[in-house]
């Protein structure tokens, strides 16, 4: 019998069967089960809330659909990473466990994930096919970051800064202003 045992990465249906086994929430990482991080402040819960709120009544009947970090997307070939919110324009299957065309992604930075969201995901997301934008919103001040995605494999980024600006994610035809995005948030 050999010391060493070779080590099987999990396939996204082993994951997601497993995952549905388990209460909390996991992110599948290099064909491992990583948890992710529970317990974020009220104010982080309450930017991702108005998002989605927004997001909910902007996209009402039309083709694209909203969701939770308990959607998922794959960012490359068997690693699943969880946004805070995403925007779905694929085809809709209610039992999918992936979206089935992630075009706008978004997380709220807060202190202990701020730079492996920044450095790490952002990398991640840009490589995606059917991503379109990505955004970070702080969570203490009224900033956003956005990532669009233009010819190619080219991103422009901008900063949109203050509660009188909005953040426009033409490919999926919406608005978002901060001062939707930041309702009872900032005092």
């Amino acid at each position: 019998m050999s010391a060493t045992t070779a080590i099987k990465l999990w396939t996204l249906q082993d994951f997601f069967e497993w995952q549905q086994t388990v209460d909390d929430r996991y992110e599948l990482v290099d064909g491992f089960p990583l948890k992710m991080m529970t317990g974020a402040s009220r104010r982080h819960d309450m930017v991702v809330m108005n998002i989605l709120g927004e997001l909910r009544n902007r996209l009402r009947g039309k083709p694209c659909v909203p969701f939770t970090a308990d959607g998922a997307v794959e960012t490359r070939p068997g690693q699943i990473r969880r946004p805070d919110v995403g925007v779905d324009c694929g085809p809709i299957d209610p039992n999918a466990f992936l979206a089935s065309e992630p075009t706008v992604v978004f997380e709220v930075l807060s202190p202990s994930t701020r730079d492996f969201d920044r450095l790490r995901k952002i990398g991640e997301y840009k490589a995606m096919p059917f991503l379109r934008h990505i955004v970070l919103f702080e969570q203490d001040q009224p900033v956003a970051l956005l990532w669009s995605r233009l010819a190619g494999s080219h991103w422009d980024e901008r900063r949109i800064e203050g509660l009188d600006e909005t953040v426009l994610l033409p490919a999926i035809n919406v608005e978002l202003p901060l001062r939707e995005v930041y309702d009872r948030v900032l005092a």
